[in-house]
């Protein structure tokens, strides 16, 4: 969902949402006060894995700190987070066109195994950038 601007009141209900379920863990990087990036995790149970799995469902770093660890800072609180809460596995979900994001997903230890399938049930266009669109 690269450029694509949230509702802010939407975006603040459903932020209100993580922060009262306790699946949810969000955590900031801060430079000088101001936050330079994110991670929002999530762990349940998944009966295909009969085990608790966590999922990283964002990660952003700003661009004039990207390459310099804030995203492994981040993604190594996550990974600390779920053997804390002993899950399986850290699981992602990464945009097709994110090769670089792809390439931070595996200097982590990360594999890419799964291909994950989207349809909006509103008959609106989906708003992800995709190979061959």
């Amino acid at each position: 969902m690269e450029n694509t601007k949230l509702d802010y009141e939407k975006f603040k209900q459903v932020f209100k949402k993580y922060l009262e379920d306790d699946r949810f863990f969000c955590f900031v990087a801060e430079h000088g006060g101001t936050v330079i990036g994110c991670l929002n995790l999530r762990i349940e149970y998944q009966l295909h894995h009969t085990a608790k799995i966590a999922e990283i469902l964002e990660l952003a770093v700003m661009d004039k700190y990207r390459s310099k660890g804030v995203g492994k800072e981040l993604f190594d609180k996550a990974s600390e987070i779920a053997k804390d809460n002993e899950c399986l596995q850290i699981e992602v979900c990464c945009n097709q066109l994110r090769i670089r994001a792809h390439n931070f997903y595996e200097k982590q230890g990360m594999s890419k195994f799964h291909y994950k399938f989207s349809m909006n049930l509103y008959n609106e266009k989906i708003k992800e950038n995709r190979i061959g669109i």
